[in-house]
């Protein structure tokens, strides 16, 4: 798959099947999307594109806004590439992008720039300035610049209105079974290990401690999870809590994974840790004793979990 910084840099011999969004999540709605995107190109001798934009254009237009995404942008880019996509292009998006008309866009840039022989979008995209243009206005745009224009129907995308939105609701309530269901895959965090206080070995639970300098990235509620990743090849069973560690003292939110029957270094290596299940709140214990005994008990639902799956 090749990968674009900016509209400018793309550039492509002959016609393109072209669709364009934010993609938060690459979940289940937009892989019928996508599906249909790479189908079409392939059957109509082209080239499949995405355009996806950064920053979230929430980012930019609602300065009040504090959106977490489902996806860093390597992320994103990763699970659009497994998806059999040719090219993806990562427009900055800005203010000044934002005020282009309908118009505008189509032909300045999916016409001229990236010579559109079809466009396939979803059942509710609008676009253009204060995006007031609808799938009626594209087709009309269509039939006088020459390119057809394909919608994927609510009905079609799984028979429910799937959205990023839903998605980011169900994690932020720790709902993680709608959550994994809607996105088609295990929701899961890509960070790297850093060094933490430590408290947890002496317990007899050594944690991995989640560099968490992605601020814009999603973190579920607080709470103990049940999760996995994959180490040096081999698939590590472990448990995660997020949250600020109360019971001793802690005050700075935190993720932390305790891998079951591994050990090893792993500081300053890049995980991707896949969140499963979510095991209860995170609390404050009386004590470091009785957190252990929590812990414990974790430990057990944790191996509970992956033997009833």
């Amino acid at each position: 798959m090749r990968v674009f910084d900016s509209i400018q840099d793309f550039s492509c011999s002959g016609q393109t099947i072209l669709t364009l969004g934010t993609f938060d999540g690459v979940h289940i709605g937009h892989r019928q999307i996508i599906d249909r995107l790479v189908q079409i190109a392939g059957q109509e001798d082209c080239e499949s594109v995405i355009l996806t934009f950064f920053p979230h254009p929430r980012m930019v237009l609602q300065s009040d806004s504090d959106i977490r995404l489902l996806n860093t942008i390597e992320e994103k880019t990763a699970l659009l590439e497994s998806a059999g996509l040719q090219n993806l292009v990562i427009h900055p998006f800005d203010k000044a992008f934002s005020r282009l008309t309908a118009e505008e866009f189509v032909k300045t840039i999916l016409v001229d720039k990236f010579n559109i022989k079809k466009i396939i979008i979803g059942h509710d995209h609008r676009f253009g300035r204060n995006r007031t243009a609808t799938i009626d206005d594209l087709r009309e745009f269509g039939a006088v610049y020459n390119f057809d224009v394909e919608q994927i129907s609510a009905r079609e995308i799984d028979a429910v209105s799937i959205s990023s939105t839903k998605i980011r609701s169900a994690l932020l309530n720790g709902n993680m079974r709608m959550a994994n269901e809607y996105l088609g895959y295990d929701y899961f965090l890509t960070a790297t290990v850093i060094t933490g206080r430590q408290l947890g070995r002496t317990i007899g639970f050594p944690t991995a401690n989640l560099d968490l300098s992605n601020s814009y990235k999603l973190i579920p509620k607080h709470g103990v999870y049940v999760v996995k990743s994959t180490i040096d090849g081999a698939e590590v069973k472990g448990m995660m809590n997020i949250g600020t560690n109360p019971t001793v003292g802690g005050q700075d939110l935190s993720v932390e994974v305790n891998f079951l029957d591994f050990s090893g270094d792993l500081y300053g290596r890049q995980l991707k840790v896949s969140i499963l299940h979510r095991l209860r709140d995170e609390e404050k214990f009386g004590s470091v004793d009785i957190l252990k005994s929590a812990l414990e008990q974790d430990c057990l639902a944790t191996r509970d979990y992956f033997e009833q799956i």
